[in-house]
């Protein structure tokens, strides 16, 4: 039986002087320091085993795929089904005080955590992102897999790997981190998680 493991990066730092929710919406690159981290995180991968690239079709994620390209040899595979979620709050500013969401004409959108009622269902999600993995685990079966992805994307690969319910408060799952799933032939048999760009 051999071992495969896929590793799911998340996209460095993002340019986004106005702090708004840009989910999918066109144009948004990698900051400086998103590029920092990008290449630091890639250079974790130096001389692992690696043999198949998938990165979101984002701008973002292309970006922080470039010194993973270059470290491990691989070709940039866009892969659609790790895009991000998506989200009807995007283009608006929907953290601290002066968030948007306080507009009452915004809450009937809110009436469902769980699913959640404002953007892509959980499940949905995850489901998409578990027929990434295992396509992606196909690709290396016996080496390593490298998807770049988004934050909740990720979340809810994470989740569903320990067999945890989709619906959550708090994430694990910082800029240019990394969750690594271990596969014994067709099964996860481990999870873990790092954070090689933490210090940048």
């Amino acid at each position: 039986m051999s071992t495969t493991i896929v590793h799911l990066v998340r996209h460095g730092e993002v340019h986004n002087p106005a702090r708004i929710l840009y989910g999918k919406l066109p144009g948004y690159h990698l900051s400086s320091r998103g590029r920092s981290q990008a290449a630091r995180t890639a250079q974790e991968f130096s001389g692992h085993d690696v043999t198949y690239l998938g990165v979101s079709p984002m701008q973002r994620a292309q970006e922080t795929a470039e010194p993973f390209a270059e470290i491990t040899g691989s070709e940039v595979n866009t892969v659609e089904e790790i895009i991000e979620a998506g989200n009807r709050f995007e283009g608006l500013r929907t953290k601290g005080w002066r968030s948007q969401l306080w507009n009452p004409a915004r809450w009937p959108l809110m009436f469902n955590p769980i699913e959640p009622s404002w953007g892509e269902p959980y499940v949905e999600i995850a489901e998409r992102m578990m027929g990434a993995v295992y396509a992606a685990r196909n690709k290396a079966e016996g080496h390593e897999a490298i998807l770049i992805s988004h934050q909740l994307p990720i979340v809810m690969v994470q989740r569903f790997a320990r067999d945890l319910p989709l619906a959550h408060a708090g994430r694990q799952c910082e800029l240019a981190s990394v969750t690594s799933l271990v596969f014994e032939g067709e099964e996860i048999s481990d999870i873990f998680y790092s954070t090689p760009a933490k210090a940048i």
